[in-house]
């Protein structure tokens, strides 16, 4: 077996993730509030109908032109305050999917009085949307999008289409960042070599979804935290988004997937929401010496209390945790490396699954992709010790799309000039 990468010191990063998982533990404490005000920064993309409601209230106008502000953003998809002075054309959703979203729906929502539209800018509200700033297809459909910000940094988010043939379907699942950059620096990851900025607001995961609705013209199926950043460390705008997902957009919470590597105390602030949503942890090590190597906030978080934290988890929401291990050629896909994973999961009782993702290679990584006869070795270990397993398919390995690839290519920090170009759509 070759050797681990050299051993990261990660005593200074275990100290900052220890205090920041205490403030994330702390906001985490109470159910999710609807956004106020305060922490959406008067952004009005992905508040509910009862909030909408009041603002239009505390504005000085009936409650029912708050349920036109719901129409406006989550059926019609205005981008600005100024697109609500007429009874707005419906967007591409009308013409392709949006009777089956909204099967209720027969027409655009009316005109907001000139007025209404008044106060909610002098009171310094937006939409909060954000404009493509680049975006590439892959040959197998993938499509990857840079929004940029309204600080001009950039974020990235993947919409992934599958069609299922033998029900004739579709589905389209997007993979949606929590946060500007990641903290955590992950070995393997790009979005971790790409640094880190902030967390994002609610709203700017909320878009995510929509612009990749625009994108595809299909309403989004499927929603997966696993974009860039630790959703764990940006608990309080997960949920909310989470919340706005299943409740305005009308995605199914067992159609959502919340990723993490593992930050202490969190997982048992998830649990405590009884969400039906998938709790998907990052292990990609069998034993804490190896993980520390490829996951350097390992350190702050022993695999043991992970572990112990997972088991909990399930029995307190009967939900199933899924295991993610990125196969990393030479460093852990033998098959010690399987027998070993298969005892560390048996402390859990039951409720788990493996999910193999074969390394997708990034630029300048010295960690490689391992050969499918070895993936397929690691799977029958597995098996063998009764585990259930699945291979991720990789997608759009031609387009950049694992992630913080793409972001990299264009900025480690803000862009210096905003541009109102149409969006560079490369397809390769």
């Amino acid at each position: 077996m070759a050797a681990a990468p050299p051993h990261v010191r990660a005593a200074p990063l275990a100290r900052a993730l220890r205090a920041r998982a205490s403030a994330a533990a702390a906001a985490a404490a109470a159910p999710p509030k609807p956004q106020s005000q305060e922490n959406s920064r008067r952004a009005l993309l992905g508040l509910s109908e009862p909030d909408l409601r009041q603002l239009a209230l505390d504005l000085g106008q009936q409650s029912y032109r708050g349920k036109q502000l719901h129409d406006l953003l989550y059926k019609s998809r205005a981008k600005q305050i100024q697109e609500f002075n007429h009874g707005q054309a419906l967007s591409f959703l009308h013409a392709t999917c949006l009777l089956f979203c909204f099967p209720q729906t027969t027409q655009g929502p009316c005109a907001v009085p000139k007025a209404f539209r008044e106060a909610l800018l002098g009171a310094g509200w937006t939409v909060g949307r954000s404009p493509v700033h680049h975006a590439v297809t892959a040959s197998d459909g993938t499509t990857k999008i840079l929004l940029k910000l309204e600080d001009n940094r950039l974020i990235e988010t993947v919409g992934i289409p599958v069609d299922d043939d033998n029900k004739g379907s579709s589905r389209l699942t997007a993979c949606v960042s929590s946060q500007v950059g990641c903290p955590l620096r992950c070995s393997f990851c790009a979005t971790g070599k790409g640094g880190f900025a902030r967390n994002l607001q609610p709203h700017e995961i909320v878009e995510q979804v929509l612009a990749i609705e625009e994108m595809f013209k299909h309403r989004v199926t499927n929603v997966v935290f696993m974009g860039m950043g630790e959703p764990m460390l940006n608990l309080k705008s997960v949920l909310e988004a989470h919340r706005c997902f299943n409740k305005e957009l009308k995605i199914g919470q067992r159609m959502m997937t919340i990723s993490t590597v593992g930050v202490p105390n969190t997982i048992k602030m998830l649990a405590s929401h009884k969400l039906q949503s998938t709790l998907a942890v990052s292990l990609h090590a069998p034993n804490q010496k190896l993980r520390e190597t490829i996951v350097p906030s390992a350190k702050s978080y022993p695999l043991g209390a992970l572990m112990d934290d997972c088991k909990s988890y399930f029995l307190e929401t009967g939900r199933r945790v899924s295991f993610e291990y990125t196969l990393l050629a030479g460093i852990n896909d033998e098959k010690e490396h399987a027998e070993e994973l298969a005892d560390l999961l048996r402390t859990c009782g039951g409720g788990y699954h493996v999910n193999l993702i074969p390394y997708n290679p990034i630029e300048g990584s010295e960690f490689k992709r391992p050969y499918r006869k070895v993936v397929q070795a690691f799977v029958d270990a597995l098996e063998a010790r009764k585990i259930t397993v699945s291979v991720r398919q990789t997608r759009g390995l031609d387009a950049n799309a694992a992630c913080g690839q793409l972001r990299n290519e264009f900025q480690k920090n803000p862009l210096l000039e905003s541009s109102t170009s149409e969006p560079n759509l490369v397809p390769v």
